[in-house]
């Protein structure tokens, strides 16, 4: 434009084309040129659309992209694929090059961006979304992958989160059933993911699962599910279910079990509130105070989460769920028909009456799996004594215990474990196991001392003192006075 400039300044001074080339050294064709240049207005930035090699071969190029989407994202074409092919099925009559196609796939690619331009959100009070992240955890001693489920409030940034074995329509319930009790509301809407725990969109029909269906009616909040490839329309969950992951599971958490660590996670994630939200000039617990207010109630009863189902048990009286994870319930129940409730973190074995036969810690994951129930265990070792030496009540047990009971005589085996029956049902095997591991230890392995020290554990602890009794000095007085 310098150069330009400098043509204009000596055609005013009266110069002419051959005087000005000489000048500067230019052609006179191009000096002449500029002379006759009158309007200088800028005209758009860009570059000025020319013919290509390529132009013939656009379409079918085009044809193949748009094949391409509906093909892995591994199995689609590259710029170098597209080229060999174009010369592979036309030889003699395409002549374009690999850097011509290469730009026009950056274009196309480009084009599909601005295509997926994101159209910010507005998220009103009360509403919510929901997401499963996944985390390693120390349960029990024991490293495992865990779920969790994430509610979050976009209005306020405020967020929630409980952990499970898997990601099934139980856990979903169960989530947010307690994050509903503990928030002393129900969200009016929540947003999901297309996720096969709580149902599925094909398309513009949405189907819910049983379960699902029946808890959102006993709660009576919407349901909405993003659009395919859309996680962006519940991009809050998104990004909570990653700061949960680094706030709440780092170090890697060391838990007794997931139900009483889910108590705590409720309280601790209301904790996190106290922090500014990250674009409105408030807190997150101002903020929630204002979305609570939007919340709709709680109705008068708790939803009952448990799916049903009809199983088959084997000889040994063991059945499958999942195709994978097998469940003891009796031996007297082998070949039989049963009925068992499949909840977030147990399975229950009923009996044909109604009562609860066996509780199960449910199993996750691909690996299998084999659980029995110590109660049903004993109760048919009770009655076949004999089968002791290679049960899997005496297998589960470690080798202090294995020996005590080992050294045992039949009728002194028989009523140990009936001690040990009653306590399991009266306390739960964990008070159970202990008492027999605390008579171990004291050498008195007999049913009474089972007994005496299942009680002190369940209700006074072994090291605390038992509560004081009626103070019987008045009695002593009148009953011991020899006058």
């Amino acid at each position: 434009m310098n150069q330009i400039d400098e043509i204009k300044e000596l055609q005013r001074q009266g110069l002419g084309p051959q005087e000005i080339a000489g000048r500067l050294n230019l052609n006179r064709k191009t000096a002449a040129k500029y002379m006759k240049v009158e309007d200088f207005n800028g005209a758009l930035l860009g570059k000025k659309a020319s013919a290509s090699k390529l132009d013939p071969w656009k379409p079918k190029i085009d044809e193949w992209l748009a094949e391409d989407r509906r093909m892995r994202f591994k199995q689609r074409h590259t710029a170098k694929r597209v080229h060999e092919r174009l010369e592979a099925e036309y030889p003699e009559a395409y002549r374009s090059s690999y850097p011509l196609v290469q730009r026009y796939l950056k274009e196309k690619k480009r084009e599909r961006g601005a295509e997926r331009g994101y159209l910010e959100l507005v998220w009103p009070p009360g509403e919510a979304q929901a997401d499963f992240g996944e985390a390693d955890v120390v349960e029990g001693g024991i490293k495992r992958a865990i779920k969790y489920l994430c509610l979050s409030f976009p209005h306020s940034n405020g967020g929630f989160v409980q952990t499970f074995g898997g990601e099934t329509a139980e856990c979903v319930c169960q989530g947010l059933g307690d994050i509903f009790r503990w928030i002393g509301g129900v969200p009016r809407r929540i947003v999901f993911d297309n996720a096969s725990g709580v149902g599925r969109r094909v398309r513009d029909k949405t189907s819910l699962n049983d379960l699902f269906l029946r808890f959102k009616c006993h709660y009576g909040f919407s349901v909405s599910f993003c659009n395919p490839e859309s996680g962006h329309e519940k991009g809050h969950v998104e990004n909570k279910v990653g700061y949960v992951r680094r706030n709440f599971f780092v170090p890697m958490p060391e838990v007794r079990d997931l139900e009483s660590w889910n108590r705590e996670l409720l309280g601790k994630a209301e904790e996190d509130f106290d922090r500014p939200h990250y674009k409105k000039a408030l807190t997150i617990r101002e903020l929630w105070a204002e979305e609570r207010r939007h919340l709709s109630p709680l109705p008068e009863r708790p939803f009952e989460v448990e799916r049903q189902e009809k199983v088959r048990t084997n000889g040994y009286g063991k059945f499958c769920l999942d195709g994978r994870h097998w469940y003891s319930s009796a031996p007297e129940h082998a070949e039989e028909t049963l009925t068992v409730g499949l909840r977030a973190h147990t399975v229950v074995v009923y009996r044909p009456d109604g009562s609860a036969l066996a509780v199960h810690r449910r199993s996750f994951g691909d690996g299998r799996t084999d659980t029995a129930d110590y109660a049903t265990s004993l109760e048919t070792l009770l009655r076949r004594p004999r089968a002791w030496p290679n049960s899997p009540f005496r297998a589960g047990l470690s080798e202090p215990l294995r020996e005590s009971l080992d050294a045992l005589d039949r009728p002194d085996l028989r009523r140990v474990l009936s001690a040990l029956s009653e306590s399991i049902s009266t306390f739960g095997p964990e008070v159970a196991l202990e008492s027999l591991e605390e008579a171990v230890r004291r050498q008195t392995v007999d049913a009474f001392s089972l007994q005496a020290i299942s009680n002190r554990i369940a209700y006074d602890g072994l090291i605390a003192a038992p509560e004081g009794g009626p103070d019987l000095e008045n009695y002593d007085r009148t009953l011991l006075d020899p006058s």
